[in-house]
Formats: C-alpha cells, structure tokens, sequence
C-alpha cells in the first residue's frame, strides 16, 4: 500500500461526532458520522451528489459486527430511508469532490465493497443480493483506484471492514509465525495490529478443560460462537479453523485452541522454541 496523507477536520471539535477525511491528491472524499449526528450529515450539500455509503452497527440475531453496502446518485435522500433501520450506529459516505461518479461507477464500487466485506468476513453483510457494473476498461482501473482509497481511509474512520483478517500479505509480515501445540495439535498465528491472529488450517482441542466452565466461561462462549458462524469446523480428532481468524490477544486465541484458559505469552512460540514472551523481550 502506498504511503499518503490524510487530511482530518471535525467540525464539532469531537472526534466521535461527525468528520471529513480526505487522501493528498484523490478526487474523492469522505464524510462519517454516528446515528446521532444523521441530521447534521443530512444537511450538508455534499448529500446531494452520488456515492456510495456503509451503514455499520451490530447484527441483532448472532450478536457480531454487521454492514449495510448502499449507492445512491442523491446521498441524502437515500440515506433518509434508512431511518427505520434499527441496527445501525454509524454512517460512512464517500463521494467525488468534482462530482463526476455515474450510476456505473456507483454500482461498482458498490459490488466491489460488498465482495470484499464478504471475503474479509469480519462483519455480518446485510445485504441480500449482489451488485456491481459493467465498466469500460479505463473506468474500471480508475474506480479501483478509488475504491483503494476508500479501503485506505476506513481503518483511520474507524472501521477494519476491508482490512484482511491476517493484517498483511501472507509471506510480507514482520511478524513471526508462530505456533501452539497441545496433545500433538498444532495452530499457527502471529501478533497483528489488532491482536493475534489464527490462520486457516490450523487446528483446537476437540475437548473443553473441566475448568473452564468456571473459571473461563468466556473461553467457551468464545469458541461456540466461532462453530456456530462456521469459523471453527469438526475434523478427524480436532477441531479446524476454516479461515483465518482474529483475537484480541494471544491469550484469547491460546485460550480456543487449548478449550481452556491459556496465557499466550508462554503458550505461542516460534520455530527455534522462543515463546513470545521472549521474542519481544517481556
């Protein structure tokens, strides 16, 4: 990813209120704002041009991080008839500052955001159906540029949506790969900028440690709900990671593969038998 700068203002003064954000020499730009803040939003000129929104909040049947993709060749009017959605509690809009998005180029950045959101899978995407456009070739390598820059300015608004769940390229981390081992399982992981992460493959103890009913409950309700949204899958003996996944701490992903309380610190180590504790000199 190529280096940039990136142009914050907040015109309340409140980083958790409504903000601008734009990228050194890129057409586009960016408003985001909370719930709260939706008439605020509304009232802005910019709302009247084309583009293409995200609507985040949480899915209220499993409980986990959900999306709505939306384009709109008038931002505010359709934004206005998503009052009666009641999962959401943040708003993202992204527009051209020359106002030159076509319906097309809507419709694909659209398709391309929600093919995404569905292959990073760390949200529940709320819609049910497809989109996307047909571009001609020119148009098509400049709405990926644009579409590069909205995927470069979510993190900093506040939303890891398009981000891979291993944080990098496989092979490109500085990070070492590392491994924990209980009763001839392995997985493998490495540090993130947001945690720790699992990667596909990788294999958890089938069985529960007796003590983690009481002592780390949350362990458990942690690997019930990577079964029941398909993350975690039995195999022959072991249960498997059918994709990458993320913790927020080694400890937490230590914990799901061991079924039980684990310190990861001690518990993820890395080819030469170094625990992570070692590696970065705790």
């Amino acid at each position: 990813m190529n280096s940039a700068t990136i142009k914050l203002y907040l015109p309340f003064g409140d980083p958790r209120r409504l903000r601008t954000a734009e990228i050194s020499n890129w057409s586009g730009k960016s408003i985001a704002t909370p719930r709260t803040d939706l008439d605020e939003l509304l009232a802005r000129p910019e709302l009247a041009q084309a583009g293409v929104y995200l609507l985040l909040g949480i899915d209220p049947e499993s409980g986990q991080p959900a999306v709505y993709v939306g384009e709109a060749e008038a931002l505010g009017e359709r934004l206005k008839q998503h009052r009666d959605k009641d999962f959401w509690n943040q708003a993202i809009v992204f527009f051209s500052k020359d106002d030159n998005l076509t319906r097309a180029h809507i419709k694909f950045l659209e398709g391309r955001l929600i093919e995404q959101a569905r292959n990073t899978a760390r949200v529940v995407v709320q819609n049910t159906l497809p989109s996307g456009a047909k571009l001609p070739e020119s148009d098509r390598a400049d709405m990926e540029v644009f579409f590069a820059k909205i995927a470069q300015l979510l993190p900093v608004l506040g939303s890891d949506l398009l981000v891979p769940v291993d944080g990098v390229d496989q092979g490109k981390s500085g990070e070492p790969l590392l491994m924990c081992e209980i009763r001839g399982l392995t997985a493998r992981g490495r540090r993130t900028a947001n945690g720790f992460v699992v990667l596909q493959g990788s294999q958890a103890s089938e069985d529960e440690r007796p003590s983690a009913a009481e002592r780390h409950r949350w362990v458990l309700t942690l690997r019930e709900q990577l079964i029941t949204n398909g993350a975690l899958r039995k195999g022959k003996g072991a249960l498997l990671f059918a994709r990458n996944v993320e913790f927020s701490s080694p400890s937490a992903a230590a914990g799901v593969v061991h079924g039980g309380g684990a310190n990861g610190q001690i518990a993820w180590k890395d080819a030469q038998g170094r625990t992570l504790k070692e590696i970065e000199g705790g």
